[in-house]
């Protein structure tokens, strides 16, 4: 019992950085919510500093399509809708610059791409 509490606390310790990473880095909102290949989109959260989160992508569960990031600052990403992406409803997912533990991250966000 106590040699599996300690591994527990050991491996608290060791996951708890990617955690509160995970946890303070997040998408709420997109503006617009419905847009063509080539138009701007400003995504809305928190921790999205390029210190944070360094890549993002659209995904819609099969295709995960890089996106260019225009303008980044810490509650805010400003992105372009890139060309030859299929219409239909895409998440946003977050690269973040961590060492361990999961790196990409699905938000629950969704644009439309018409």
């Amino acid at each position: 019992m106590t040699f599996t509490l300690r591994v527990i606390a050991i491996a608290s310790l060791l996951l708890y950085p990617v955690a509160v990473n995970a946890q303070n880095t997040m998408i709420s909102s997109v503006d617009p919510l419905t847009a063509k290949v080539g138009d701007s989109v400003n995504a809305q959260g928190q921790g999205l500093a390029a210190n944070k989160v360094d890549q993002m992508y659209l995904t819609n569960g099969t295709d995960d399509i890089r996106v260019e990031i225009v303008d980044q600052q810490d509650k805010v990403i400003k992105f372009k809708v890139p060309a030859g992406i299929k219409s239909g409803r895409w998440a946003l997912m977050i690269h973040l610059k961590v060492v361990n533990g999961p790196t990409l991250i699905e938000q629950p966000v969704k644009l439309t791409v018409e």
